[in-house]
Order: C-alpha cells, then sequence, then structure tokens
C-alpha cells in the first residue's frame, strides 16, 4: 500500500488531524482517485462494502468555503450508514460537519458516456432525503481537490430519511426546498438548485465520469448529489435537522 493510503487510514482510525499532502508532495487529480480506490479496496478487505456513491463541493457555497470549483466524487461505505435514531458519536470522528443531501434510490445502472438528467430518474427506484456527517482527516478542513479526493471525499457516516418519493411526482428537484436547523434555530436554506442547477444533472455527470473510467453506478445503490449548503459543526449534545419539504425530513444528534 502507498504511504498516502497509510496515512489517511491511521488519521481515520487515531482521530488525527493530517497537514494535507499538496502542502509538500502533491500529486494530481487522477493520482488522488487511484489513491481514493486503493483506500476502499483496503475497507473492503477488512469486510466493508460498498453500497452507493456521493458527489462532493456541488453548490457554489461549499466551492467558495474549500477554495475550489469542481466537483468530487467519493465511495459509500456499509459501515458508514447510520440508523436515523442512532446518535454520532463524537469521539469516534476528528471534526465532524453535516450538509443536507437530496438521495438517489437507483433501480438500474447507470453509466456514460450520453447519460442526461432524462436517464438519471429513470433509472432512479425513489427519491428522498438525507445528511452527510464528513469529517475531513487534514487539519483545518484546508485542502486542495487531489487532497480531499484521496480522503473519499471527506466520508464518515451518512443517514437516511425515511420518506421516499416516485420521481414522477416530483415535477422539478431544481425547486426543492431545504431548511437546515441547529438546535431549533434556522442555519441556512437553498433548493435543489444549489446542487449543480439540478441534483439529476449531478448524478448524470457521476455515471459519465464513471462510465469514462469502465465503472458505473450499481442498482440498489444510493447517491447523494450533493451538499446543498455549506456544512454545519456537529457539536456535543445538538441535534441538527434537515426539512426538506416533500422529501421529508431527516435529524442526526451527537454525543
Amino acid at each position: 500500500m502507498s504511504a498516502v493510503v497509510d496515512t489517511l487510514l491511521a488519521a481515520q482510525r487515531d482521530r488525527t488531524e493530517l497537514q494535507p499532502f499538496s502542502a509538500t508532495n502533491g500529486f494530481d487529480e487522477d493520482q488522488a482517485y487511484q489513491y481514493q480506490d486503493e483506500l476502499i479496496a483496503r475497507k473492503l478487505d477488512d469486510g466493508d462494502l460498498v453500497i452507493g456513491a456521493k458527489l462532493g463541493l456541488t453548490s457554489k457555497a461549499k466551492q467558495k468555503t474549500m477554495n475550489v470549483d469542481t466537483p468530487c466524487f467519493g465511495q459509500l461505505l456499509a459501515s458508514t450508514l447510520l440508523p436515523a435514531e442512532e446518535p454520532v458519536v463524537l469521539s469516534e470522528l476528528i471534526h465532524p460537519r453535516v450538509e443536507p443531501e437530496i438521495v438517489f434510490h437507483l433501480r438500474s445502472p447507470l453509466a456514460g458516456p450520453g447519460v442526461t438528467a432524462h436517464h438519471v430518474l429513470a433509472a432512479t427506484e425513489a427519491i428522498g432525503c438525507g445528511l452527510e456527517v464528513i469529517d475531513s482527516r487534514y487539519a483545518a478542513f484546508k485542502f486542495t481537490l487531489a487532497d480531499v479526493v484521496a480522503d473519499n471525499t471527506s466520508a464518515a457516516r451518512f443517514v437516511l430519511g425515511a420518506r421516499r418519493v416516485a420521481p414522477a411526482d416530483i415535477p422539478d428537484l431544481s425547486l426543492v426546498g431545504c431548511v437546515i436547523e441547529k438546535d431549533g434555530d434556522i442555519v441556512y436554506t437553498a433548493a435543489g438548485a444549489a446542487v449543480l442547477g439540478h441534483p439529476a444533472d449531478a448524478v448524470a455527470l457521476l455515471a459519465n465520469w464513471l462510465g469514462r473510467r469502465g465503472k458505473r453506478l450499481e442498482p440498489g445503490w444510493v447517491v447523494l448529489s450533493g451538499g446543498m449548503t455549506d456544512a454545519v459543526p456537529l457539536t456535543p449534545g445538538c441535534a441538527i435537522t434537515a426539512d426538506f419539504g416533500r422529501l421529508g425530513t431527516v435529524r442526526v444528534r451527537a454525543v
């Protein structure tokens, strides 16, 4: 295994912050995805399972905060899916933050080239909502695009809302609103259009990117289409709730 992946896995295991690799001996985006694949392969060797995919840095708010201008892609592991009523244990993480997501539950495979939002919706069994708990292994959440890609786009935990809605029952996902609250106080509001103009366009972008690498989005997978707002820090004892209107409500609490 490469030293980069060894270091990232140790940081996850020991809950220690790293300086970004770009500060010393950086690598390009292509190499970063190779590191990500290596990291995931190691997790699978330990008995984990890939159950979906995620997009990161899809909103202008997140891109501005992270000083990048390109989305990135990561993989979702079964070990990171948190049951709805189970709290996020802060001692297991470094500096977790929460992002609201429109979630696609796939019935059919998707792979480029040529995938459009229409194809995405046709391959989707249901649409729901979710909260992703991100936890960059880099100090102060400071990194380049290549750094975060190697770190599997800061993936840590995710929670899915209970409600599932047929795509045909949502006239325009770009207009789906979200209100995210922390301990009852509104922190951010957003609409689906914050995710590359339309969440299904974001998933199409991912499917086409995977197709160029000989991969695909698999039936039964969940796809997190990208954080709609800037991330909200998880702090001891707090509760974060996101209301997506017709897509339902989802909540996490921290202990």
